[in-house]
């Protein structure tokens, strides 16, 4: 008898769940998938974003190693440009650099002349700065804005729960189970879309701020490099030579 009852009870189906995501966006209807369907493009983009914008910084760090060890060992700047990468910001301030310079021999003045020079290599750090804070202004508005679409989606889920509890004239639970549910997904949508915005939007900047520094010291050289006609270049290390093996001395023979 209790392996007939084992039986049917296998048999039996399943409780369906009425009360899972799928289900949620069903009863909150255009509201509850256009919320989700507008959380669903930030977050897309926030990690498009921040994937595309780690690669470019990275980039440009690992093109400033060459430009340490590198370029400052060409004689010219002309030389030393034609070793970095093409399209790179350090070989686009080399060469703003050195068509201010080109230029600036019509310059009467030589105050004039140095400070049409610093002005080339400042519009050109301020371009190289721009590009890489695309982008930026995105995840910061994502950050801001995505907690309170997802409190739209929850302010929506709960009046429905009030309307369903004022028509059933009880708050059963069966009744407000679907429109609170939606509710806090509605707001957990929104965090979860929020937070990664912000950490990106702040692990960017703080990168891009590292990026400036090394823009505004680099230019600084090449300004001083020009203005004194290639004889100021900044301290390049060399590396160790290694030390040449050591030969084995020849055993000496033993004596008899």
């Amino acid at each position: 008898m209790l392996i007939v009852d084992i039986l049917a009870a296998a048999g039996q189906a399943a409780p369906q769940n009425k009360f899972g995501f799928a289900e949620a966006l069903e009863q909150g209807g255009f509201i509850a998938y256009a919320t989700v369907i507008i959380l669903g493009i930030m977050s897309f983009g926030s990690f498009y974003i921040l994937f595309t914008k780690w690669f470019e910084q990275s980039k440009i760090l690992r093109q400033f190693a060459t430009v340490r060890s590198t370029f400052w060992r060409a004689p010219t700047l002309r030389e030393g440009a034609a070793k970095l990468e093409k399209n790179s910001a350090w070989r686009q301030l080399v060469e703003d650099g050195i068509a201010a310079e080109d230029q600036h021999a019509k310059m009467t003045d030589s105050l004039e002349a140095h400070d049409w020079l610093h002005g080339s290599l400042s519009r050109s750090e301020a371009t190289i700065n721009a590009r890489l804070a695309g982008g930026l202004p995105f995840l910061a508005t994502v950050g801001a804005t995505s907690p309170f679409i997802g409190l739209f989606g929850t302010v929506v889920g709960i009046y429905r729960a009030l309307i369903a509890i004022g028509l059933a004239g009880s708050a059963s639970i069966d009744k407000v189970a679907g429109p609170v549910g939606e509710a806090l997904i509605m707001t957990a949508l929104g965090l979860l879309v929020a937070v990664p915005a912000v950490l990106a939007y702040n692990y960017l900047q703080a990168r891009n701020k590292r990026i400036a520094e090394l823009l505004t010291g680099f230019s600084n050289d090449v300004l001083a490099n020009i203005n004194s006609k290639g004889a100021i270049k900044p301290t390049v290390a060399v590396a160790p030579a290694k030390a040449a093996p050591v030969a084995a001395k020849p055993a000496t023979p033993a004596k008899p």
